[in-house]
């Protein structure tokens, strides 16, 4: 309660009369920030290299995807609003929110005894997970203005980048050596430190309050489509044919939904995914390149490790070791482009050209899936990895610079949403793709230590194919972007 009064007192007189932070004080504030999106990104990497055990240990391969696809289905649709509530109720408020659904989350998928108990679990999790980066990227908008933002974006470059290195090598080390449940224990630590740090150091985090109205029926419709439509994907071709009602069902549950959530966006007064962001140009194309950019990384996260153990017969932490490569060059790269960004006039040629180089590489690795060495493999993850680093501190100054400091939360809220959701169907595309890819009752055997090794390189090549094209959509949105002077100062609340 005191801390909530103290909040609202800075808040009033933020409002009145808001005292400038130092740059010690904003760099300490980032640096606080560093550890919740260490957590919510370390958390969408480590599962990559355990799945395969996991199916293992629960007797349920076909519905792995679903560890993935659960935590970001609801992930994607609270995302939205987190936003909302931290332009209402503080950052503050709303990051520890988060904290205490994903520790609840991580606790019940620790002790989950079957896969749909995970699952649940898994939901859970993605509900608090979902704010833990935006929040954080919420804070790093709140204490730098778009062109000073690269300062201060390095340290988040850190963190995605440990997180991108440790997350995959420490689940396939946890599988091969301890217990598959521990990769959702081991964090408890991290989540108190990072409740004690948002309790104090936010104190003198600027406020921009604006009463907000929370879509929980859009939250609802959009999480209900998203499951209907990944649930189709889930079965279709594996349990029961593509024409079958169950799969049409589901699709068309889905379509109706989906439709519900177009409707309820137009209709409501204060929808889930704001209507005046989606109206500028600039904002939808950056969501566009940031998505479809992100949601293929994050889906060849989950999928490389599957490729690795099936097709080439590496160790679970062999697999989980080469994508260190992977995530360390991209988030250097992100890092190292996000210091040009604010001192270039032509801030998009790097991004486009480093784009150009990651498509390349994912079609060299869709054509040479069959025949690919460690060495082939560790250099196609590199060139990968620089490829896509700079779109992402891009496309985040890029929104920054176009919408008002008081819709900023919301901004980037619906940025997270989006590219949740896309990566959220990418994982359920390229789960189908990989199995329908299995033999025909390859799961039957819980005991069948080499359950996915039926899947052929072939499956794998579609796959990395599929990452290729939405890299080539996030491309074309970026050339189409307007390259708007960035913005020196931070705009000034609205009153």
């Amino acid at each position: 309660m005191d801390a909530k009064v103290g909040d609202n007192a800075a808040a009033s007189h933020g409002r009145a009369d808001p005292d400038p932070l130092s740059h010690r004080e904003k760099r300490i504030i980032v640096i606080s920030m560093m550890l919740p999106v260490f957590l919510g990104s370390v958390d969408q990497s480590i599962l990559a290299t355990s799945l395969p055990t996991i199916g293992r240990a629960l007797g349920d391969v076909h519905d792995l995807p679903w560890l993935v696809t659960s935590y970001l289905i609801s992930a994607t649709a609270l995302t939205p609003l987190y936003g909302k509530f931290a332009d209402i109720h503080g950052r503050r408020a709303a990051l520890l929110i988060a904290l205490g659904i994903y520790m609840t989350g991580s606790f019940m998928s620790a002790a989950s005894s079957s896969m749909l108990m995970l699952i649940i679990g898994r939901i859970v999790q993605g509900c608090g997970g979902g704010g833990l980066v935006a929040t954080g990227q919420m804070v790093l908008g709140d204490v730098a203005a778009p062109k000073d933002r690269a300062k201060y974006y390095a340290y988040f470059s850190i963190a995605f980048t440990s997180a991108g290195a440790c997350g995959p090598a420490l689940g396939g080390w946890i599988c091969d050596h301890l217990r598959w449940w521990v990769i959702f224990l081991w964090n408890f630590p991290l989540c108190v430190t990072a409740v004690l740090l948002t309790l104090t150091v936010l104190r003198r985090l600027p406020r921009h309050d604006r009463k907000h109205r929370l879509d929980l029926l859009g939250a609802v419709l959009i999480m209900a489509a998203s499951t209907s439509f990944m649930l189709a994907l889930n079965i279709g071709g594996v349990r029961y044919p593509w024409l079958s009602w169950p799969v049409l069902m589901l699709l068309a549950c889905a379509v109706v939904l989906g439709t519900g959530f177009v409707l309820r966006l137009r209709t409501a007064a204060e929808p889930l995914i704001p209507i005046a962001i989606l109206a500028d140009p600039a904002a939808r194309l950056t969501m566009v390149a940031h998505s479809f950019g992100w949601g293929s990384i994050l889906a060849l996260n989950i999928f490389l490790p599957m490729y690795l153990q099936s097709v080439l017969g590496w160790s679970a932490t062999d697999s989980g070791l080469s994508l260190i490569v992977l995530m360390v060059t991209l988030n250097a790269s992100a890092g190292i482009s996000s210091q040009l960004i604010g001192r270039v006039a032509h801030y998009k040629l790097l991004p486009q050209i480093c784009l150009c180089v990651g498509i390349g590489a994912m079609l060299t690795l869709a054509v040479s899936a069959a025949h690919m060495s460690s060495l082939q493999f560790e250099i196609i993850l590199f060139l990968i990895g620089i490829g896509f680093g700079p779109t992402a501190p891009l496309t985040q100054v890029a929104l920054q610079n176009t919408v008002p400091i008081r819709h900023l939360g919301s901004a980037i809220g619906t940025m997270n949403f989006v590219r949740t959701l896309m990566g959220t169907i990418l994982v359920a595309v390229f789960g189908a793709i990989v199995l329908g890819g299995l033999p025909v009752g390859a799961a039957a055997d819980p005991s069948n230590r080499h359950i996915m090794t039926g899947i052929s390189a072939g499956t794998f090549a579609t796959v990395f194919f599929t990452a290729a094209a939405a890299l080539t959509i996030a491309f074309v949105a970026m050339f189409r972007l307007e390259e708007k002077p960035l913005e020196t100062t931070m705009p000034p609340p609205s009153p």
